[in-house]
């Protein structure tokens, strides 16, 4: 059998500056190492439950965060950024989906790093009216692919405010607490393994019971992205599918969440074009 895990950095116990969080940081290293024994303790008690392979997706910022000197073998990795379906690229034919170090949508009060896939250029993004955090973004696409979310660990307020609403059925295991942005408490990481190996157990015993549930989008789905900047919209105006609302809201409808997914990844990266392009006219 065959399982899917989708690692993300900022809702991992311990991290909590942004040098914690990009190539140059001066705490990357220790967030690597984090992360990376975060996923490989969901990797091993996986396949201690019958899973013999097991795909991680190294999903923040350029992707290829986790250490791969020591991976067992039953461990296949998805790395580098641009790729399709970006968070959750490999899901394919997986029997059920478990997410690592997620965090809260933007503008959740007290929650670390809070964003919406891209910190750089987006505010808020909507699927069929409602607010969307990267767990439910990543979920419906899963969900359309007919492999439903099992376990989130992350970011507390993630969990609270938004798996337990929208995945009831899904195990939850908070990897930190969170006290401001950039501030939160977190228990030792023999608990969290302790902890964190149940969750995989009751999850994948939950999953084998048939009380896992897909989370799906009504189609076709409509979205709306709200950017930080009118100028991210102003490039993101000029796909002949998007309708601009306002400064800076734009609108459009896809066939299928994976289609949605696909084009709101897009837009960022034409995003991160005109940061470079502005950065080049200082």
């Amino acid at each position: 059998m065959k399982a899917f895990i989708s690692v993300d950095l900022e809702g991992m116990p311990y991290i909590v500056i942004p040098g914690h969080l990009n190539l140059k940081g001066p705490l990357y290293e220790e967030a690597r190492r984090i992360a990376t024994k975060i996923a490989l303790i969901t990797a091993d008690e996986l396949n201690r439950n019958g899973f013999d392979r097991v795909i991680i997706a190294d999903s923040h910022g350029p992707m290829v965060n986790l250490l791969v000197d020591d991976l067992p073998e039953c461990v296949e990795i998805v790395r580098g950024f641009p790729r399709p379906l970006s968070m959750v690229s490999g899901i394919e034919g997986c029997k059920l989906a478990m997410f690592l170090g997620y965090h809260a949508k933007f503008g959740t009060a007290k929650s670390t790093f809070d964003h919406t896939y891209s910190s750089m250029s987006i505010n808020r993004v909507e699927v069929n009216g409602v607010a969307a955090s990267e767990f439910l973004l990543n979920g419906l696409v899963a969900g359309e692919l007919g492999v439903p979310v099992v376990l989130v660990a992350g970011e507390a307020r993630l969990l609270e405010d938004d798996v337990r609403k929208k995945a009831p059925w899904a195990e939850t295991v908070a990897l930190k607490t969170s006290m401001s942005r950039l501030s939160a408490r977190s228990a030792s990481m023999i608990s969290i393994e302790k902890e964190l190996r149940n969750g995989v157990k009751k999850a994948v015993a939950s999953q084998k019971r048939g009380k896992a549930e897909l989370l799906v989008a009504e189609k076709p789905v409509k979205m709306a992205i709200n950017f930080l900047s009118s100028q991210f919209a102003d490039a993101a105006e000029l796909l002949p599918s998007i309708k601009r609302v306002d400064g800076l809201r734009v609108e459009y409808t896809a066939k299928s969440m994976a289609d949605a997914y696909k084009t709101m990844e897009l837009l960022t990266l034409a995003s991160s074009g005109m940061q470079a392009l502005m950065e080049g006219m200082r």
